[in-house]
């Protein structure tokens, strides 16, 4: 799957060319046009990038990479500011609030995709449709996993978690935050129901001596540790 970005803007003109030029680019792009909107798109599902304007309706592109910064799970997601501000102490402001680059409209759109593949370069976020690590191969398209050369079959839950772990290798997730980038924060799920998953997602891995790389934090959650 190519990488998903959330556009934040309030301006049609400016999301019809965004959005051209994204897709265009092969990136899947959604959009919305208030900075509430977009955490209410953040309850259900994490993109790939954020593209943020600082002038919005409510809410503005300041304040909301500001909440997306104070946020666990939202705080590693790359936020490029586009906006018509292009004060030096507004682009100061910009970064100060946690937005990972600044560009000033009118913007070239070949500068604007090259821009986004450094971020998402920097931010390990796959460029192309595919995950591996440690002989596990996640076809982020056709959402086939395969060990070792073999493909395996895997619960859509399970599935899920080892795009997460594999994402982010070695980070500790807390049940909660698992909870709500698997399951999403509008899920009323006991975080009993992670361990259940986790021990699934183990048994998976098992006949291929890979099920001690989802390894247990004692008190706090799982993470997934690459073989090395």
């Amino acid at each position: 799957m190519p990488a998903n970005i959330l556009i934040v803007e309030d301006s049609p003109e400016i999301c019809e060319l965004l959005h051209f030029s994204l897709s265009r680019a092969g990136f899947n792009v959604n959009e919305v046009e208030t900075g509430e909107q977009a955490l209410g798109y953040l309850d259900n599902k994490m993109p790939d990038l954020l593209i943020v304007d600082w002038m919005l309706p409510g809410m503005s592109g300041v304040d909301l990479a500001r909440r997306l910064r104070k946020d666990d799970l939202t705080a590693q997601i790359p936020i490029l500011m586009l906006t018509a501000r292009t004060d030096e102490t507004d682009v100061l402001k910009s970064f100060d609030s946690g937005v990972d680059d600044y560009m000033s409209k009118p913007f070239s759109p070949r500068e604007l995709i090259a821009r986004i593949k450094a971020l998402l370069r920097r931010s390990g976020a796959p460029e192309d449709d595919l995950l591996e690590d440690s002989g596990i191969r996640i076809d982020l398209t056709s959402h086939r996993v395969s060990i070792k050369g073999k493909t395996i079959k895997i619960g859509p839950t399970e599935y899920r978690l080892l795009e997460l772990f594999m994402r982010n290798p070695d980070r500790v997730f807390e049940r909660d935050q698992l909870l709500d980038r698997v399951w999403g924060r509008s899920s009323y799920i006991e975080t009993r129901t992670v361990d259940v998953h986790i021990l699934r997602l183990r048994k998976v891995l098992k006949p291929f001596g890979l099920e001690k790389t989802i390894q247990t934090v004692r008190s706090v959650g799982y993470r997934f540790t690459p073989i090395r």
